[in-house]
């Protein structure tokens, strides 16, 4: 078992398999997701929250939502907008350091 450690080859050999066995991503992952990928299914995931918080927003209106129902939507699209603002805000100031820097 020691031998397997302190071999660099055999020790990432041994990371690969278990993340295809535990099917997380990274070194032997099947299938890997680009940037705009992941991005656009994050942006997919916070629009579908923030319409289920208006969703319970209009039917506490109308009298068929309970109020925790309703407090809890509501909060959890105020904590997705958040999200998402300061990760335009990081996006953003990323993008001007770029075009800072000399060519």
């Amino acid at each position: 078992m020691v031998d397997k450690i302190s071999n660099p080859a055999a020790a990432a050999s041994a990371y690969a398999n278990m993340g295809k066995l535990a099917g997380a991503p990274g070194i032997g992952a099947e299938k890997t997701e680009s940037f705009g990928d992941v991005m656009r299914d994050v942006a997919v995931s916070a629009i579908k929250t923030m319409r289920a918080g208006e969703t319970a927003s209009a039917r506490a209106v109308t009298g068929e939502a309970s109020l925790p129902e309703v407090v809890q939507a509501v909060n959890a699209a105020e904590l997705t907008l958040q999200t998402v603002v300061a990760v335009r805000d990081r996006l953003i100031g990323a993008y001007q350091e770029i075009m800072r820097m000399p060519i």
